[in-house]
């Protein structure tokens, strides 16, 4: 199994996890996450590399590889997307690097798997 495989796996069956408690507020906010990244105003690419760059610029790993996956997923070419990593490394600065090492990696894997 590879990353992309195994970060699906685990946070498909973590959110099934989470979910079944039934918490009223945990269930919103995803709800509120999935509603946020509807088309609106902003396109779903924009929201999705928005998305990227906050998250790159947050350091979350699990959260880069989603967006990374749905960018791709809708359609954004490998040159946006590392044209978004590049303003968050300039945004987060070179703490981001390690996590701009791994995006690089998890896009090749998806590029890979031709998802499209």
């Amino acid at each position: 199994m590879n990353q992309v495989e195994e970060f699906n796996s685990y946070r498909e069956r973590m959110n099934d996890v989470i979910l079944k408690d039934n918490n009223k507020i945990i269930k919103r906010i995803f709800n509120l996450d999935t509603n946020a990244f509807a088309p609106g105003a902003l396109d779903v690419k924009t929201k999705e590399l928005l998305g990227l760059v906050a998250s790159t610029v947050l350091r979350c790993d699990d959260c880069i590889k989603y967006h990374l996956e749905t960018s791709y997923k809708e359609g954004i070419t490998k040159a946006e997307v590392m044209e978004a990593m590049g303003i968050a490394t300039l945004v987060g600065g070179t703490i981001v690097i390690p996590h701009l090492r791994k995006a690089y990696e998890f896009w090749d894997e998806l590029e890979s798997m031709d998802l499209r």
